[in-house]
């Protein structure tokens, strides 16, 4: 069993509202019944597919997530919504939450136009430092991500770490750090002591 008490501890103080689960199913459930009546958008994630959020949370909200439809169209769509979920790459026991984006929506939208936002983040994201976070996005994240998507990059090939290549293939093309909610919009961490996403 995972141990948030520190991260809790730190994301609070940062601004956050925290909140932690023992199992994706019960994660699911508190969303899919905070979540009532409003338009969502969905970030590229591996965690919230896991979860069946879509399903979930499309059956008395209008979700967009690019993934399930047209994508140029979804990814601006959901940058208008209400409320925004993601996940995270990776997240600091000292609180920082690391993303990397190829085409920039999911990091767009952690920074600005939603109401709400929300990060879902399984215990395999949690790093004990700043430092060990990006190297987490970088190294692991990243390339499993490009395996998945058969990009043509050195880390698609090896899964193995970021070679920092300029292959018109690569997505890891921009990398934010979250040092707390952007000003303006209420932000909560949903913590699961699960394997989610990469």
């Amino acid at each position: 069993m995972t141990d948030f008490t520190a991260v809790k501890q730190n994301l609070e103080g940062r601004g956050y509202r925290v909140s932690a689960f023992s199992t994706a199913a019960e994660a699911a459930a508190y969303l899919n019944g905070t979540i009532d009546g409003v338009t969502v958008g969905f970030g590229g994630s591996g965690t919230l597919k896991e979860m069946g959020l879509f399903e979930l949370l499309g059956a008395h909200n209008t979700v967009i997530w690019h993934w399930v439809q047209e994508a140029a169209s979804a990814r601006r769509a959901a940058m208008d919504t209400e409320v925004y979920l993601c996940s995270a790459n990776a997240l600091a026991e000292t609180g920082e939450l690391v993303n990397i984006d190829g085409a920039g929506n999911r990091v767009a939208s952690t920074l600005f136009g939603h109401r709400k936002i929300y990060f879902v983040v399984g215990a395999n994201k949690l790093c004990p430092t700043y430092e060990d976070a990006v190297f987490r996005a970088r190294n692991v994240a990243a390339p499993q991500r490009a395996r998945q998507l058969g990009a043509k990059t050195p880390c698609a090939v090896h899964a193995d770490r970021c070679y920092d290549c300029k292959s018109p293939g690569r997505i890891c093309r921009g990398l934010v750090t979250l040092w707390g909610p952007m000003m303006g919009m209420e932000a909560e961490v949903v913590l699961v002591d699960e394997a989610l996403g990469n």
